[in-house]
């Protein structure tokens, strides 16, 4: 029988988890606006107890840990390696955040937070609601929950466009999955979402639409080159191998340069939901 979440963890401790390190600085840049209205919809204070969930680099966690201050404590958890260390060194030297490397829906947690937070880190579990249960019971009575979680694929260009064209020029068929599958869009219907939310035991639930552009790169080549190491695309480029490589560059550019600026620059928007809840 497969362990939980084995096929996400194995990716992320793996290529996609070794290339988000390595592109955290421009990968936090391209999501920030929507890390920023999760953030503000937490409205962690000073002193709180701050659970969170798929951290990565800790680009999150380093911003709770400023707005809860010194006589609070942010723990952030993640299943990635090779992103915990990026968090670890930046970190370093801080009191009041810590990292731990563990499936949140399956190992033991930390208990009495008074919020849960997550960017675009909750969307990946196999077992939706039973990782919510388990990761309400981590929270103090009337503790908050916020994340941002992306809403379908088909209105958010910045996968669509790059992903379709990398299909065709590796001739690969376009893949039917389940929309509700672990992924990135998995939480994009925001019914079934709340409906996860109240059988693990939130109440209160909000789901507010945020769009905002995504800055994919300078260039319809620099935007093709990224779209290739991470995100939709890149998981084509891994399928189709290296030899493929160059062909799929081209269709990737040619598909992006209509969607340039004047500037040159490639801006696409990035639609996604902001939810909130409280834990009963």
């Amino acid at each position: 029988m497969t362990a939980p979440n084995a096929a996400q963890i194995a990716d992320w401790n793996g290529a996609v988890g070794e290339r988000w390190a390595a592109e955290q600085q421009s990968l936090d840049a391209l999501i920030q606006p929507f890390g920023d209205a999760a953030l503000a919809a937490a409205r962690a204070a000073p002193g709180e107890k701050v659970l969170d969930i798929g951290c990565g680099c800790g680009e999150t966690s380093l911003t709770l840990a400023r707005a809860v201050g010194p006589s609070g404590e942010v723990v952030g958890v993640d299943v990635s390696g090779p992103m915990l260390r990026v968090a670890r060194n930046r970190a370093a030297g801080l009191a009041n955040i810590s990292f731990i490397e563990a499936d949140a829906s399956q190992a033991p947690l930390p208990a009495g937070f008074s919020l849960l937070f997550s960017r675009f880190g909750v969307m990946f579990f196999d077992q939706p609601v039973e990782a919510f249960t388990r990761m309400g019971r981590a929270l103090a009575p009337g503790a908050r929950l916020a994340f941002v979680c992306w809403q379908p694929a088909a209105l958010n260009p910045w996968a669509t466009v790059a992903a379709r064209a990398a299909l065709a020029a590796a001739g690969l068929p376009t893949p039917q999955a389940d929309p509700r599958a672990p992924g990135p869009f998995a939480f994009a219907d925001p019914e079934y979402t709340s409906g996860i939310l109240e059988q693990a035991g939130f109440s209160n639930i909000a789901i507010t639409p945020l769009e905002a552009p995504m800055r994919l790169g300078a260039s319809p080549a620099e935007a093709a080159q990224s779209a290739l190491k991470v995100g939709p695309a890149s998981r084509i480029a891994r399928e189709a191998g290296p030899d493929a490589f160059p062909a799929l560059l081209q269709a990737v550019e040619a598909a992006l340069t209509p969607h340039a600026s004047a500037s040159g620059e490639v801006l696409l928007p990035g639609r996604t939901w902001v939810v909130t809840a409280n834990w009963h």
